[in-house]
């Protein structure tokens, strides 16, 4: 199964806090926005993720070199699926592209091989990471809480993660529930939405005194892992909203 998304004046925003407050946010969460249909649990909201993401020898994703630093290739899985999603997200200051194609994960094996069929569902991710030459460096697993609602712009997102870990990749492979924890004691929060900050999500910043940040988790993760990547001078330093909705794109160029 595949999908494909394109938004215009996409924006999205993001907020660390401290853990000690992830029950408030998610049950004010819950209180103000709807499940997206695809989670699990008792309020139908809950992911346990898990993504290979991939990357350059040289580190062109992270240090944003031309076009490696407009996108993002990964892997996903939630939870012990036998299915993976096989995921390119493309950004730009006013569009957010993504492409999304659901295979078994037995199929991951074939990101090995010297050629693949190209009547295989994923033969387009295999063949545009070959040609940029990237190559599953990390696995990022966290547990997600994800809420959805409609806004006069239009739709808008919220998700709440915690229980960050990364572990590097020697093979191409899930490994569930191993990994070294990072930004402990933290929450992520990330909304998206479209043209500009919708009144919920300035009534949750308001409530709960968030400042927005510059945070990728996938920079956090390499940076974890002792690789010789420099921060940018303004990331995860704490910012006001204004000064947040008038970056390019949100924050989004700490995208995941």
């Amino acid at each position: 199964m595949e999908s494909r998304e394109t938004r215009d004046w996409a924006r999205e925003m993001k907020f660390k806090t401290d853990l000690a407050h992830w029950p408030e946010i998610v049950a004010w969460s819950r209180a103000n926005l709807q499940p997206d249909g695809h989670g699990s649990g008792e309020h139908a909201d809950v992911y346990q993720t898990s993504s290979l993401y991939f990357e350059t020898p040289e580190f062109h994703v992270y240090r944003r070199c031309g076009s490696y630093g407009r996108s993002k290739f990964r892997i996903r899985r939630y939870g012990t699926a036998q299915l993976m999603f096989l995921e390119r997200k493309f950004r730009t200051e006013r569009l957010l592209a993504k492409r999304r194609t659901s295979v078994p994960i037995a199929d991951l094996q074939r990101m090995d091989a010297a050629h693949v069929d190209p009547s295989w569902e994923g033969y387009w991710f295999y063949r545009r990471v070959r040609l940029r030459q990237l190559r599953p460096l990390i696995q990022l697993s966290y547990d997600r809480v994800a809420r959805v609602g409609q806004s006069p712009t239009g739709p808008v997102r919220i998700t709440v993660d915690k229980n960050l870990k990364v572990l590097p990749m020697p093979d191409r492979a899930f490994l569930d529930g191993v990994g070294m924890p990072i930004l402990q004691g933290d929450c992520i929060i990330e909304v998206k939405y479209r043209v500009e900050l919708p009144t919920v999500f300035k009534q949750l910043a308001a409530k709960f005194d968030l400042q927005a940040q510059k945070i990728s988790k996938f920079r956090s993760a390499l940076r974890s892992l002792d690789y010789p990547l420099p921060k940018d001078e303004d990331e995860e330093v704490p910012t006001s909203i204004a000064d947040a909705e008038n970056a390019p794109g949100g924050n989004a160029g700490y995208f995941d």
